[in-house]
């Protein structure tokens, strides 16, 4: 028996084989008194950590002294289990993205929102426009488009929804862009090309967004001797080419090398046999075989076209050049080839001498914090140290500036990281459908099948290089790789933390 206070509980089984741990565990279960403060005597002698020299017979009664634990009190709010909660309670409850509802072969609009949606400084940048606009403003249906594009992203960050019928934005885009509100012949919404609304989307953005400015007045008078950029857009997304053109022709050989410059919101990698690499695809575009009217020959001859990077935006956005026009049947056909695509992208190699100069001092800084993660790396395992202590968490890092001081938007080191990719299924243009795949941490990504939001492993997004009828990459955005503000100087046994935030995946050029 066991007494404690007025309480009094009767026919305990009690084993002097089992140390009086055992024991005292089952009072609490009965007194709810936590065992280091239970006070246990029999016969005026207290049981400690042995039962000692003391007989226990069947009968005898053990009193307990020692003050209970409040009781648990029952919680204010309900709990909601998985099963039990609404589509909106899940995307809450897990952090998922809200889904935008398919209105009829809108999936093309709907992935390329999602893929937008992923690069922060956009959605900051659409804010301040809308907050800059006055109630008399009559900026026509460019602003409305502008404005609906802001106004779609805001309600989507909520969080309150599962999925949104973007109703509004979908009218603004038929009324600016006609050849989108296309129907077949049954009155079905004809499907369009993504990449296409993509670009258009960008160029509303780029005539409606203003460029970003340095806050501190140094740096305003550094950048005010530098080329401004126009628009938040080229500032971001824009890609600035030296170009040479040299005629290939023995009779014009003494012809003067065409120097110029060029830009672009996109890199295209184009796919033939010999391209299995992303890589090697867009170096076909860099260096190529034209045909024009030679000035000293005064007539048609072949050039050889070749562009260097001068400029590299803070995010590089890659189109796989996979369809191509049928003259049989009259589609735009699709390329199907596996070409792999990097999780981790270097684009130095692509950069002009002098652009790969100015990378030079931030990629230093990489390589070293490379070194250090190795190192530490090294001694974790000979220490015995978990590979999870090894892997630093995210939250609460503060970043180096990933451009330049006179030239915001820019990308000063050339590394890259993907975190989109919006991917299309089906054997034409015309048809087939569009999803995008948006990393949401180091391994974390969701797929964004038009009001479908679900988690995917990474492994998945890797088969998503192409090979057959399944989603093949067709849009890649690759934001810049960041390094962080402090790096930890590791005492003997402890472990070093890397500044840098590399993927674990991939590879660094794409062809390795």
């Amino acid at each position: 028996n066991v007494k404690w206070g007025k309480q009094k509980y009767s026919d305990i089984d009690v084993s002097t084989d089992e140390p009086p741990e055992v024991f005292k565990l089952q009072i609490f279960s009965l007194t709810n008194v936590q065992p280091e403060r239970q006070k246990v005597m029999l016969k005026g002698t207290t049981i400690k950590d042995d039962w000692g020299d003391l007989k226990i017979k069947n009968g005898v009664t053990f009193l307990v002294m020692g003050s209970a634990d409040e009781l648990p009190k029952e919680p204010v709010q309900k709990t909601v289990f998985l099963e039990d909660m609404s589509e909106d309670q899940l995307v809450s409850a897990m952090n998922l993205l809200t889904g935008l509802d398919n209105l009829g072969n809108t999936c093309y609009m709907n992935a390329t929102v999602q893929l937008l949606k992923s690069v922060p400084e956009l959605d900051k940048s659409l804010q301040r426009y809308v907050n800059s606009l006055t109630g008399g403003s009559t900026g026509g249906i460019d602003e409305s488009v502008t404005t609906g594009f802001a106004n779609l992203i805001q309600n989507m960050k909520s969080g309150s929804q599962a999925s949104i019928k973007p109703f509004l934005f979908l009218q603004l885009i038929y009324m600016r862009f006609p050849h989108f509100a296309e129907k077949t012949e049954h009155g079905v919404p004809m499907q369009q090309d993504a990449n296409e609304f993509l670009t258009e989307l960008l160029r509303i953005c780029q005539q409606n967004l203003k460029p970003i400015t340095n806050d501190t007045e140094q740096e305003m008078a550094t950048a005010a001797t530098n080329k401004q950029r126009s628009n938040f857009i080229d500032q971001y997304f824009g890609i600035d080419y030296d170009v040479e053109l040299q005629c290939l022709d023995e009779e014009a050989k003494d012809e003067a090398v065409s120097k110029s410059s060029e830009t672009s919101l996109q890199l295209n990698c184009f796919i033939s046999q010999e391209v299995k690499y992303m890589l090697t695809g867009i170096k076909s575009k860099l260096k190529e075989e034209l045909t024009k009217r030679s000035p000293t020959l005064d007539r048609d001859a072949k050039y050889c076209k070749t562009s260097q990077i001068k400029r590299l935006p803070a995010y590089l956005c890659v189109q796989m050049v996979r369809f191509f026009y049928k003259e049989k049947g009259g589609v735009n056909a699709k390329i199907l080839k596996d070409v792999k695509f990097p999780m981790s992208f270097d684009a130095y190699e692509l950069c002009s001498p002098e652009l790969q100069k100015r990378l030079q001092p931030v990629r230093d800084r990489f390589e070293a914090e490379e070194e250090a993660k190795a190192e530490a790396q090294i001694a974790g395992k000979l220490a015995g140290v978990k590979k999870e202590i090894l892997k630093k968490k995210d939250e609460n890092i503060e970043y180096e500036r990933f451009d330049f001081e006179d030239d915001i938007g820019a990308n000063n080191s050339g590394h890259y990281e993907l975190q989109g990719v919006l991917t299309h299924r089906g054997r034409s243009s015309s048809s087939g459908h569009y999803v995008s795949w948006i990393r949401r941490d180091r391994d974390e990504w969701m797929k964004c099948d038009d009001d479908n939001v679900t988690p995917v492993t990474l492994e998945e997004v890797l088969k998503l290089s192409g090979g057959g009828d399944w989603h093949i990459a067709y849009v890649l955005l690759y934001g810049p790789r960041r390094l962080e503000k402090k790096s930890t100087t590791p005492a003997t046994g402890d472990v070093a933390t890397t500044a840098a935030v590399p993927m674990e995946t991939g590879t660094s050029n794409g062809d390795s």
